[in-house]
């Protein structure tokens, strides 16, 4: 696998399955890259840390960065190219950012402004970059996943996004970069999320499944609940009984960590 700066230094090969991360890659990192490498033997993995997703500077600079380990996770899982472009690549003078969409306005969009704009604009310039056939996201991110595709629409881009199924360790807690900033009693904290989505998609109905969210959470010492929604998949407005796709979305923080989650409420009444 080659590192790179630039991607004006290696011989790209077409078609291309692209993953867009962050860095601080871990196991569900790994599947994203396994997925994408069923799609083409050339598989691009960018590490940039993108300033413009971070409406905290303090949050941005605690943010995990871990170059050797990301390499090995990479190259394992069958990457060709690790690709970790400049800031100045990514936003060259006179860039415009692209405006978030009303759906990106609620649930994250709301604390942390700016956010998707951020998110949108530099994968729009990664997109262009790689001009990838494929790029992978993990449904862990659920709206900003919901924003590429539309994104992808409207701007007409000839790339087909994989969506790709959240990566829980064994005890459900969902894998996040931000797990590293856990410490061990802030992660039996954090387990809390899990429990509320499962115990959520149990219930026989969306108001039954919405209080159980939110009294499993805010029952829980120790953690600060942002919101619990049920949400529709397809529109991203908050679902009602007779939606086909309802998804349950989660967000709060422990000890100063912002987690989220999400889990399809397949077994809630239509």
């Amino acid at each position: 696998m080659h590192v790179v700066q630039s991607l004006d230094d290696v011989d790209l090969r077409y078609p291309i399955a692209f993953v867009p991360t962050m860095g601080a890659l871990h196991a569900g990192h790994a599947e994203l890259i396994k997925q994408a490498r069923t799609y083409s033997e050339s598989v691009i993995v960018s590490v940039f840390v993108n300033p413009r997703q971070f409406e905290d500077p303090e949050d941005f600079a605690k943010y995990p960065r871990s170059f050797e380990s990301d390499f090995v996770i990479a190259s394992d899982a069958g990457a060709s190219i690790m690709w970790m472009p400049s800031e100045e690549m990514v936003y060259p003078p006179g860039f415009a950012i692209i405006p978030s969409p009303l759906q990106g306005e609620v649930f994250e969009g709301v604390n942390r402004k700016g956010h998707f704009g951020g998110a949108l604009t530099a994968i729009n310039a990664l997109f262009s970059a790689v001009k990838p056939r494929w790029a992978v996201f993990g449904e862990k991110d659920f709206q900003q996943l919901f924003l590429v595709r539309q994104m992808v629409v409207e701007r007409k881009m000839n790339v087909e996004i994989i969506a790709a199924p959240t990566v829980r360790d064994p005890d459900g807690l969902a894998l996040s970069s931000r797990n590293l900033l856990l410490s061990e009693s802030d992660r039996e904290v954090a387990l809390a999320i899990s429990k509320a989505l499962y115990k959520a998609i149990e219930k026989s109905s969306i108001s039954e499944a919405r209080l159980s969210l939110v009294e499993t959470l805010s029952g829980e010492r120790g953690f600060l609940l942002d919101y619990a929604a049920i949400i529709d998949e397809e529109t991203f407005e908050m679902a009602i009984e007779r939606t086909p796709h309802k998804r349950a979305l989660v967000a709060g923080w422990v000890n100063g960590v912002r987690l989220i989650d999400n889990m399809a409420m397949t077994s809630v009444e239509q």
